[in-house]
């Protein structure tokens, strides 16, 4: 059509008059051209160029064409060519019309992107972070009704997976109950304390947020496909509060508004009141009018809406369970049913009791438990993708902290800190001035905007391997163990043994399901953010000051799983110093001895593994596998894949990385006890002073316990009768063994504690004594000379540790909570209250909750202060670490005493780790310590400091292996 209309024009207006009697113009014929030449050009735009050529001189009337199309209507004289013509054209002159339109509207946009610049992916962003965190619930019972839909409409069954046909098959019997419910507490017929707040969110969204809870507690809650109740109740009634809020924010702001927004709010308010379908519509429409931070503003800074006590949360939960009870049934699927019989169709959840208590102790203390029936339970492990995940990464930077509940998620509830129903801290919290906690907010913000992404290449390797039953790379196998068959004997002694190996499968067999069920969840949120070209993980802080991303579980703090799945989105080109690092860092996550060698050896590893690592790289799983020995094998994989693609190429040094390249302390918390004590015999075992190779504390206490257990090996068993567990334990004891127990012993880990550690590692082997009571003392036995091997070469910490208990005692004796302030400014209360019992008594059970009491444990305040102030330490080190990096231009990552930037920047890293390590021990910490226990407790008598070495501080700075 373009191509006949294009020649009849071309044809014809050379030859025609225009209304004076002159002929056109005869370049028009050429501009015609431009037509075949630039198709893009449309007939519109082309008429302007004849536009300029059909004016008329000498003063008289000039007249202008719009268009050729124009040109040809105005100037035609053949009648029969104008009638079949005009129909012809006027469709052109439509087609040019709607042309124009689009090219207009898409100009309009491609100037408003070019203006915005990457203001406009981010505004994008944002918009779905704001529908993902306020539409989670929403978008879930919307599924749900689409679908009971298409089977009403089909009558037919939807081909979903087992588990989600199961949360349909219970939506709408449970919306049901809920909506006869809500109308009885609507004509007020119902008594019931929960009443008043049963009414407020749709049936659809309490019922969605009732069956994703339970599902996701059975699924998380190591209860073997149990849920406490208590818990359960309190988490549903949270779940529905929040929503609550969401949903009602804009009706709250009609009522409460501070004199200086009323204008700019009531516009909003009036934009938004022409939207009346729902609440996520009108968050969405503020989006659009970027009205983000007056949303925001609103909802967390406007909110008087008084929050639920904990009974009332309880309630609500409890009495939603007990709907979701009366609603979810199940039936086998149609092939297990027996021929005539009738289908056996029989509830999915049922509410019942267990006793906790310790082995072998037939009385206890008694809770209910919500269970699920086997089928779900099996099931529920391939569940992760159907459950509601409501504080996932985010798609843009966190809000930056400004307050005790302002930052992190743009609508989702934050709170700076995990306080755990601890009053007083929360109130210290909030009346501490915000400019003390500056760089505290600084920090986690810093923290919060490193970008991440998925490994996809990595990503794709752990599916691979997950869909083939698990059981590499530290996978857990996805099948259960069987049951050992009874013996045919009654022979007593085979049959309690017999009992015994049933328990022990058992029991292995629901931690095997509890693995499954984490791995699967870690899974769904990787999968869901394959694709995002970045996401953010919002922080925020322990009572203590350790700083954990708000997303439970893929996360940088999570295991090797987690840990080879994510990777910086910025890329940096690795240069030599990056190429080098990235070797260490693979001899480094092969480990099994090779991270205790020099830099240099660790460097040698690598290049004599070269062959390995290409492999590696590029057959994983069909190779030699070599990736597979390493103590961290994801993450090594990541760095062979890394590693390979620079080796291989022309120029390694401009590869792009996105490896986190970790930095990790010698045993930190020891090393925070040797700075305070200034202990030189301490620093030299954890790498504070310069060294050829690195210092390895764990080989140093297993050589000297080995030397104990050998001295003991030799005594009479009649007079000493752990000698026999010293001849146990000679071949037994190594690095391994101890190693835990000396890295909690900081920490206050107690004799109990290391007998169980201990206990562990030698189950692990194969060669022990089978023997559970022998195999106990032997355990027993290696705590005791463990503790004491720790006491010999750590004096220092141990003098420390004791003041430290000893000041807390005091402080407790007073019934008051031992409190101190960080260097970083954080005011920090230790937690540990007696624990009063509440009872609240609903529909399904009387529910006991615990409320602080005035009473401290005194006990608890004293042992846990050691451990808790060394851990607001090596926080308050992480944080001026990870700011510091910030202003330098490094990404930067941290795991408590694991610091993370990319290849490229190590050095720069190690740089900052270590003056600011020093520049925190500079402050005199111990003795303002005491100053503030002193000022806090005028009439109680504190111990004097205890005495101090005379290590020199700037060591630190010259130590290769204080981090590596």
């Amino acid at each position: 059509m373009w191509r006949n209309i294009s020649q009849r024009l071309s044809s014809r207006i050379p030859f025609r008059r225009n209304f004076w009697g002159y002929s056109l113009n005869p370049v028009n014929s050429e501009k015609f051209a431009s037509i075949k030449a630039y198709p893009e050009r449309n007939f519109f735009e082309m008429g302007h160029l004849f536009a300029r050529d059909e004016c008329i001189g000498g003063g008289n009337h000039v007249k202008r064409f719009a268009s050729v199309a124009e040109a040809v209507v105005s100037s035609s004289t053949d009648a029969d060519d104008e009638i079949n013509g005009c129909d012809e054209v006027q469709r052109l002159l439509d087609e040019m019309g709607k042309q124009e339109r689009r090219q207009a509207i898409r100009g309009w946009w491609r100037q408003k992107r070019e203006n915005t610049g990457s203001n406009w992916n981010y505004m994008k962003l944002k918009r779905r972070q704001v529908k993902i965190e306020t539409e989670a619930w929403e978008q879930a019972a919307k599924e749900y009704r689409e679908l009971l839909s298409d089977m009403c409409e089909q009558k037919l069954a939807p081909n979903l997976p087992y588990m989600k046909s199961l949360f349909l098959g219970w939506f709408e019997p449970l919306c049901r109950k809920i909506g006869q419910d809500q109308e009885l507490c609507r004509e007020r017929k119902v008594k019931a304390a929960y009443a008043p707040y049963f009414d407020l969110l749709p049936a659809d969204k309490m019922a969605v947020i009732t069956m994703h809870k339970i599902m996701g507690l059975i699924m998380t809650g190591g209860e073997n496909g149990c849920a406490r109740v208590v818990s359960a109740s309190c988490s549903v009634g949270e779940a529905i509060e929040q929503e609550i809020r969401i949903h009602n924010f804009l009706e709250r702001t009609r009522t409460k508004k501070s004199a200086k927004d009323v204008k700019r709010e009531e516009k909003v308010l009036d934009i938004v009141s022409k939207e009346q379908e729902g609440i996520h519509k009108k968050v969405t429409n503020l989006m659009k009018k970027k009205k983000l931070q007056v949303v925001g503003r609103i909802m967390k800074g406007h909110d008087d809406s008084k929050p639920w006590s904990q009974p009332v949360k309880a309630q609500v939960g409890s009495h939603l369970i007990e709907l979701l009870l009366q609603s979810a049934y199940i039936q086998p699927p149609a092939d297990q049913l027996g021929g005539d019989m009738p289908p056996d169709i029989r509830p999915a959840f049922v509410h019942t009791f267990r006793t906790s208590g310790k082995e072998g102790q037939k009385t206890g203390r008694r809770y209910g438990v919500i269970e699920c029936d086997p089928s779900v339970r099996k099931g529920l492990e391939r569940a992760s993708k159907h459950v509601v995940m409501p504080y996932m990464p985010m798609l843009i930077p966190p809000v930056k902290w400004t307050g005790y509940d302002k930052g992190a998620y743009l609508f989702l509830p934050s709170y700076i800190m995990r306080i755990h129903g601890a009053k007083q801290q929360r109130e210290v919290l909030k009346r501490t001035p915000k400019e003390n906690l500056q760089p505290v907010f600084d920090a986690l913000d810093t923290l919060g905007n490193t970008k991440w992404r998925v490994n996809k290449r990595v990503l794709a390797v752990v599916d691979r391997i997950w869909s083939n039953g698990g059981r590499l790379a530290g996978l857990v196998d996805r099948h259960d163990l069987s049951l050992p068959e009874k013996p045919d004997t009654e022979d007593e002694e085979q049959l309690i043994k017999w009992k015994w190996k049933v328990k022990k499968v058992k029991k292995e067999n629901r931690e095997r399901y509890s693995q499954r069920c984490d791995v699967e969840l870690k899974l769904t949120v990787a999968r869901k953010m394959k694709d995002e070209a970045g996401f953010f993980y919002p922080h925020n802080l322990d009572f203590r000051g350790r700083a954990y991303p708000m997303h439970p579980h893929l996360n940088h703090l999570g295991s090797d799983l987690c840990r080879g799945i994510l990777e910086f989105a910025e890329g940096r080109p690795l240069g030599s110093a990056g190429l080098r690092w990235l070797k260490i860092h693979l001899a480094n996550l092969f480990a099994g001895g090779v991270d205790k060698l020099s830099l240099e050896g660790r460097i040698a590893f690598t290049e004599n593994h070269l062959n390995n690592i290409f492999d590696s790289a590029d057959r994983p799983l069909d190779g030699e596998r070599w990736w597979l020995n390493a103590e961290d094998p994801f993450q090594c994989l990541a760095v062979c894949i890394n590693l390979a693609e620079a080796l291989r190429s022309p120029s390694p040094e401009t590869v792009v990385s996105h490896i986190p390249v970790h930095q990790d302390g010698s045993c930190n918390g020891l090393q925070h006890y040797a700075a305070l004590g200034r202990d030189k015999l301490g620093a030299a075992a954890v790498n504070l002073v310069e060294g050829e190779r690195p210092a390895d504390v764990y080989s140093g206490i297993a050589a000297r316990v080995l030397d104990i257990a050998k001295r003991d090996a030799q005594l009479d068993t009649v007079t000493f009768p752990d000698a026999k567990h010293a001849q146990l334990l000679i071949n037994q004891v190594d690095r391994k063994l101890v190693k835990q127990t000396v890295m909690t012993s900081v920490y206050g880990v107690t004799y109990i504690g290391a007998r169980d550690q201990i206990k562990r590692r030698l189950q692990e082997r194969s060669n022990i004594a089978e023997d559970d009571a022998e195999l106990f003392g032997a355990a027993c036995y290696a705590a005791k000379i463990t503790l004491a091997a720790l006491g010999e070469m750590f004096e220092g910490a141990r003098n420390i540790m004791n003041w430290l208990g000893d000041c807390a005692k005091l402080i407790a004796s007073e019934n008051q909570p031992v409190r101190w302030t960080t260097p970083l400014g954080l005011p920090v209360v230790q937690p540990y209250r007696v624990h009063g019992r509440h009872l609240v008594s609903t529909s399904l059970q009387v529910l006991t909750l615990q409320r602080e009491t005035e009473k401290v444990m005194v006990r608890r305040q004293r042992t846990a202060f050691p451990p808790n102030f060394v851990h607001s330490l090596d926080g308050s080190h992480m944080m001026m670490t990870a700011f510091a990096c910030k202003q330098a231009g490094l990404n930067f990552a941290g795991v408590h005493d694991s610091y993370w930037t990319h290849a490229c920047n190590v050095d720069e890293m190690n740089i900052i780790l270590r003056e600011k390590f020093v520049e925190l021990y500079q402050t005199p910490i111990l003795e303002n310590l005491l100053e503030n226990f002193q000022e806090s407790f005028p009439s109680v008598a504190f111990p004097p400091l205890p005495e101090r070495g005379d290590f020199d501080l700037s060591d630190v700075l010259e130590s290769s292996y204080f981090f590596n």
